[in-house]
């Protein structure tokens, strides 16, 4: 077919004779003058070998170029960085776990802006490159389509399925001598079997769901694991998709609406997601210039059923939720119920209902439960606020059975301090572990600290005590651990003023954390305090440090779409 260029960006680089010098490159990678005149569509990929994330990307990328070919389209490949949280963690590395999401989305964009790129797929395997995939989408607003990697296969050890967070526990036991060595390393062999993203209901798994749920994914897309066939399948549609969505010009910022964002919050907390969720979503926001901060997050987590029997909450992997239904499953039983928007339009072309007309609710499995007879009545995520977080904080409650904690403090300033206290046992029964000094601006990085967490739990403690920190907990940590406390004790958050000792009460339930201290002496403290030299005085953490704002909004490192003068999809 013939194309009309003049509304589309590639024009800019292959029309008119002053673009013979351009359209020379493109003969010379060997195009032909038919694919020249066609849309350019950017195939992005987090593929690498830092991990078992991203190592199929690659494959899938292939097959997302030939759906785009097919439907008239020229793909033009490129990839981008990840950092893959389950090897940076527990050591410096993962101070560039969140940094990586800005790094993701900025590379995105200029690779689109330089080469006039007209629409995106964009594939993506690892916690944080699946936020930066859509907020670089949201950002550019040419038509695009996301899709997932997919999530690794369980691993089998002792007769039981096992993921990763299970070796991260067993280095608690095993330092506990309840594990034995040779133990501990037939785990380590078994328990990542293969190419994929972790598999629980970990940060990139949650993701993926939402990815559907915001409708920026094919429905069904996020579900298969990454050694299935079928992933090629749904990458091959992803590419036709996207010229569909170029036809009409139906573009991101006209499917990610608040609404949007709101069922996605909707399935984060239904499937017992990650607390990074409150990170990821309010940046997609950002980039489209709307406003939903933590607390907005937090708002529907509140009035949201837990219904997907989850790890690391619960007892099933995201393989057992794709076999059992996968998301379409469990969407159609919140949208009956009442808790999605389902007039939200999607990558289909079509609305979120429409979308989902077809799916039955299977009651021969147990994964995903009817959201009119839940797990629990409320979302497996829960906002806090109070006056030891004034800017709110954020915790993970699926699977608990104690949503109350008071206790006495035991501070600690770094992720590494705590963490060697901890293998030490240097802790009591009802301690409250405040590891500080690890938000966005202070770490820098905001780190995720499951090791820590992880080894507590090897350890028999992970419901004995509690965990607070302005830091981050993975997707795969479980116990009473709350994260993104603000404002950060770099800033002098009140999280920078405790003392050990201090009585700190948290209270799921009702949605508080406070600190047991009174207003004077909170402000004769904060009198005293001083802040901290940074770590890192060069580099791009150091540049980070600079920019980046509060975990309340999403630790976003520019103005967003709000202040933008003219959308990348309009030049």
């Amino acid at each position: 077919m013939k194309w009309d260029k003049s509304r589309l960006p590639s024009r800019h680089v292959t029309v008119g004779p002053e673009r013979a010098p351009h359209r020379s490159y493109y003969y010379a990678m060997g195009m032909t003058e038919e694919e020249i005149n066609q849309p350019l569509v950017g195939v992005a990929t987090c593929w690498n070998e830092a991990a078992p994330c991203n190592i199929s990307l690659s494959r899938q990328a292939q097959a997302a170029k030939k759906g785009v070919s097919e439907a008239s389209g020229t793909p033009r490949e490129f990839t981008t960085i990840t950092v893959t949280d389950g090897i940076a963690m527990g050591h410096e590395g993962m101070k560039s776990s969140l940094v990586s999401r800005e790094v993701i989305a900025d590379s995105i964009e200029l690779t689109m802006r330089g080469h006039c790129y007209d629409a995106l797929v964009g594939l993506a395997g690892c916690d944080k490159s699946l936020p930066g995939m859509m907020m670089a989408m949201m950002r550019l607003n040419v038509p695009s389509v996301f899709m997932y990697g997919g999530s690794i296969l369980p691993g089998r050890f002792k007769g039981r399925d096992v993921t990763v967070v299970d070796v991260f526990e067993a280095v608690g036991a095993h330092a506990a001598g309840k594990m034995s060595d040779e133990d501990l390393h037939e785990l380590e062999c078994a328990a990542c079997p293969g190419a994929g993203s972790c598999g629980g209901q970990f940060t990139a798994n949650t993701m993926a769901c939402v990815s559907e749920a915001i409708g920026l994914a094919l429905p069904a897309s996020s579900g298969a694991p990454a050694p299935y066939e079928s992933r090629d399948a749904y990458a091959e549609a992803s590419g036709k998709a996207v010229m569909e969505l170029v036809k009409k010009n139906l573009r991101p910022r006209d499917i990610v609406t608040r609404a949007a964002l709101e069922n996605a919050a909707v399935v984060v907390a239904a499937s017992g997601g990650s607390t990074n969720a409150t990170l990821h979503l309010p940046a997609i926001a950002h980039e489209a210039g709307i406003d939903f901060d933590l607390h907005e997050v937090a708002k529907i987590f509140k009035r949201t059923p837990y219904i997907a029997d989850l790890k690391p909450g619960g007892k099933y992997v995201a393989k057992d939720m794709y076999e059992a239904g996968g998301v379409p499953m469990l969407m159609k039983t919140l949208l009956d119920n009442g808790y999605l928007h389902g007039g939200c339009m999607t990558v289909t072309g079509r609305t979120i209902a429409e979308n989902l007309k077809d799916i039955a609710f299977r009651a021969d499995q147990d994964v995903i439960r009817p959201a009119n007879s839940p797990l629990s009545p409320t979302g497996g995520v829960v906002g806090l606020r109070g006056n030891l977080a004034p800017q709110g904080a954020i915790v993970k409650v699926a699977g608990m059975r104690r949503l109350q904690f008071r206790g006495p403090a035991r501070c600690f300033d770094s992720e590494e301090a705590a963490f060697a206290a901890v293998t030490a046992r240097q802790y009591n029964d009802g301690d409250v572990i405040v590891i500080r000094y690890e938000g966005p601006r202070g770490g820098p990085g905001m780190r995720e600290l499951l090791s820590t967490t992880a080894a507590l739990y090897g350890q028999g403690a992970g419901e004995k005590v509690a965990l607070l920190t302005d830091g981050r907990f993975s997707g795969g940590t479980r116990g009473f651990c709350i994260g993104h406390v603000g404002p950060e004790a770099a800033v002098g958050g009140p999280i920078g003023l405790l003392k050990d000792g201090d009585i700190i009460a948290i209270d799921a339930a009702s949605g508080t954390l406070a600190v047991e201290l009174s207003g004077a002496e909170m402000e004769a403290r904060r009198k005293q305090w001083r802040p901290r030299a940074p770590h890192f005085t060069s580099g791009a953490l150091f540049k980070y440090a600079q920019l980046v704002g509060d975990a309340e909004k999403g630790a976003v490192t520019h103005p967003g779409g709000a202040k933008e003068k003219l959308c990348y999809a309009d030049v």
